[in-house]
């Protein structure tokens, strides 16, 4: 299994990963704007950046905050790679219940059934 940042940047699309790559590893300043990006990928255009970075804060993994009397945007993580899989995890477990019902709670008991007991303990660990 991949680190936390793997599995949440492999959530995304590959622009967008290789974007938040940058952003959760501090490659790019903790608040940000189109131009620290670009700096960064030189080969992508402008407005790609800029493109992204708004789906990515439509998306909630970006926070966006207009400047003052001016057009551009300051960016921030919304959260860490760690939160924003615990968020995206949450959304798909209830979408997998939605879909599949009491089949779908009864196929996640028989996994936390099987777990080890060091793997429980990691998942109560993560509870708190």
């Amino acid at each position: 299994m991949g680190s936390e940042l793997d599995r949440a940047v492999a959530l995304l699309g590959p622009l967008e990963g290789r974007i938040m790559r940058a952003v959760w590893t501090g490659q790019v300043p903790g608040v940000f704007v189109v131009r620290d990006v670009q700096a960064l990928m030189p080969e992508l255009a402008y407005t790609t950046v800029m493109t992204t970075l708004r789906r990515l804060a439509a998306k909630g993994v970006l926070a966006a905050r207009a400047e003052p009397g001016r057009k551009a945007h300051r960016y921030r993580a919304a959260a860490t790679p760690a939160g924003f899989l615990a968020a995206a995890s949450a959304r798909e477990a209830a979408d997998v219940v939605d879909r599949y019902g009491e089949a779908a709670l009864a196929a996640f008991a028989a996994r936390l059934a099987g777990l080890t007991p060091e793997q429980r303990q990691r998942l109560e660990e993560l509870q708190k």
